[in-house]
């Protein structure tokens, strides 16, 4: 009876693939079938709760090229809702397929959910995770990659290999037991550690890390050059990544190639993706140390929380030993950070995904249109519940998500009056979201007054990072903008007590999330939406709603129930109707008789 199923599974979403692929001709398609589901693992030698994909944590990497259309047949096998985002994949037209819970009702359990989206005009490293219920903090993550079509040069040679290098601080403990603390209102505490790759550290002191825990281990062949991806998935922890003895030739950042540079090192913050190029120039006397230490901590206190993996050259003469290598040392000296964050600049002569240089949108010559100062403040105490604001508002998660009230004029579901400067009067919670303009031009200032560092990240689109600086944003504070080759990036850092500037070009229509990227305060609030409409509805700016779309809060009554008892249920998005139905019975019955 299993087997049954999982061939009736299988071929059903075969076939719903090579409909697809009929359906979308006009660009490659590239389909995933993803179970989400629990597993135990034991990443620090500690058996716990892990959310795995297909079985396995992390899970698989998405593999796509500039204007590929991507379906992902997702299968919740989890106690709880479930959604999935695509952090930084700029889905042009689409917030429909953004995977938060301002934008798509959740996939109840037992579900099957199919996304189909296009990656327009994009190329670079991304990551993909479950958004909802803290589930982050317990896996569900991996790897989006979005290569450039074959008649698009690159700013560099082809490595010899792509290898994707998963970061981030990681808890025994699983996401529910994380939400009751937080729920609580009490801090996460110190994490009890920095996974690589779902796994935990190698025993390079026999002190700080405990005998069989099994550590990445990435194998390479000496002269070549390998492009290595790196992303901090984790909970809030900003991550020093080096590679003993090597440099890192840095190449491209959430869909940027950069002014090739080389560091010994780069903190690589919440939620932020990079790709260097690493030639394996050493002498292979031994193996050398991969290592993802804690920043802007107490040292001694976190010596235990460090991620160190292995590099292995296959003539290698020996295991790695001795001390890591140092972490930068600046803590006298906080300006070192900011400063190579900095130096991070747009490559503006190399062609992105189209032919024409990445410098050819000149941003610093556009007129801003609206400025929005967005401040962020320790917790606050709110009606009696530890809640985290941006600018005086902890935003509410609405029960019909906002785009789908827009879609069937639900009133009430939310407020447009997201403050352009921080309130003065006591925080609030509220459904509040920022009224775009459709083509305007947005100046957004982050302004950390917390002791904590964070990143903020937009959905569907990249922004122009102009500027960082310690102390309160003010006017003056313009004067110190790169308006030339700022990069284009989906999360930037902001320094506590600091702010950091982005500029972005409003061009993409939809419902898109802004938030910060630390997990436990986007838990408890610290997000909001920019609703982008175009007054002239039609389809070239804003894809149509689904045929798929879920329904629920105010509208859960138009949702159709899903037969669980079936190993799958089949979903057409895009208007399929009956000629679907036919041409996959047509499939199904060539597949059995033949």
């Amino acid at each position: 009876m299993a087997a049954s199923s999982t061939f009736r599974y299988s071929l059903l979403f075969v076939c719903i693939s090579v409909f697809l692929s009929f359906a979308l001709a006009d660009d490659p398609t590239v389909s995933y079938k993803f179970e989400y589901s629990y597993i135990t693992a034991s990443p620090l030698g500690v058996p716990q709760q892990v959310i795995a994909i297909n079985g396995k944590f992390p899970g698989p990497t998405i593999n796509s090229t500039t204007n590929n259309n991507v379906v992902v047949n997702v299968r919740n096998k989890l106690d709880e809702n479930l959604l999935i985002t695509w952090a930084g994949i700029q889905q042009k037209r689409n917030s429909w397929q953004d995977g938060v819970l301002g934008t798509n009702c959740p996939i109840p359990p037992k579900w099957n959910w199919t996304y189909n989206f296009q990656v327009k005009d994009q190329i670079g490293s991304y990551f993909y995770f479950p958004s909802l219920n803290f589930q982050r903090a317990s896996g569900g993550f991996g790897g989006f990659i979005i290569n450039p079509r074959s008649v698009i040069p690159t700013p560099f040679d082809n490595p010899a290999g792509d290898i994707i290098v998963l970061i981030g601080d990681w808890y025994i403990r699983n996401h529910t037991d994380l939400r009751k603390t937080l729920d609580a209102g009490k801090a996460l505490g110190m994490p009890d550690g920095v996974l690589i790759n779902g796994k935990g550290p190698y025993r390079y002191n026999d002190t700080l890390v405990p005998d069989n825990i099994d550590h990445e281990t990435i194998n390479v062949e000496p002269g070549k050059t390998y492009r290595i991806r790196v992303s901090n998935v984790g909970v809030s922890t900003s991550l020093n990544f080096r590679i003993q003895n090597h440099n890192l030739l840095l190449a491209e950042t959430e869909g940027s190639y950069t002014v090739q540079q080389n560091y010994t090192s780069l903190d690589i913050h919440v939620g932020q993706s990079y790709s260097f190029l690493i030639t394996m120039d050493q002498n292979a006397s031994s193996d050398y140390y991969i290592v993802a230490s804690a920043r802007f901590v107490n040292e001694s206190t976190w010596r235990r929380v460090t991620g160190v993996g292995i590099l292995h050259y296959s003539n290698s003469k020996g295991k790695a030993s001795g001390p890591l290598p140092d972490p930068p040392q600046d803590q006298f000296d906080n300006t070192f950070s900011m400063n190579q964050a900095r130096s991070i600049r747009w490559n503006v002569s190399a062609s992105g995904a189209r032919p024409n240089p990445q410098g050819s949108f000149r941003y610093g010559s556009i007129n801003v249109t609206e400025v929005y100062l967005i401040k962020n403040t320790p917790w606050v105490t709110i009606n009696g519940k530890t809640r985290a604001t941006l600018s005086g508002i902890s935003f509410v998660n609405p029960t019909t998500p906002i785009r789908l009230a827009d879609q069937y004029k639900v009133k009430g579901a939310y407020k447009l009056d997201f403050p352009t400067t921080p309130l003065t009067g006591p925080p609030k919670m509220e459904t509040s979201v920022i009224n775009g303009t459709y083509r305007g031009f947005m100046e957004v200032i982050f302004q950390n007054n917390e002791t904590k560092m964070h990143s903020y990240h937009a959905d569907g689109y990249a922004f122009f990072v102009v500027g960082m600086g310690y102390g309160e944003w003010t006017n003056d504070s313009r004067g110190t903008y790169n308006k030339w080759d700022g990069i284009a990036r989906s999360t930037t850092q902001v320094y506590p007590g600091a702010w950091t500037a982005v500029l972005i070009s409003l061009d993409n229509v939809g419902i898109w999330n802004l938030r910060t990227e630390n997990l436990d305060s986007w838990y408890l609030g610290q997000e909001t939406y920019i609703r982008i409409v175009n007054p002239e509805i039609n389809n070239k700016t804003e894809l149509p709603m689904p045929d798929n779309a879920l329904f629920c809060g105010a509208l859960s009554r138009m949702q159709t129930p899903q037969d669980t008892s079936l190993a799958t249920s089949v979903v057409f998005s895009g208007g399929c109707g009956w000629v679907a139905a036919v041409v996959m019975m047509m499939m199904i019955f060539q597949m059995l008789v033949f």
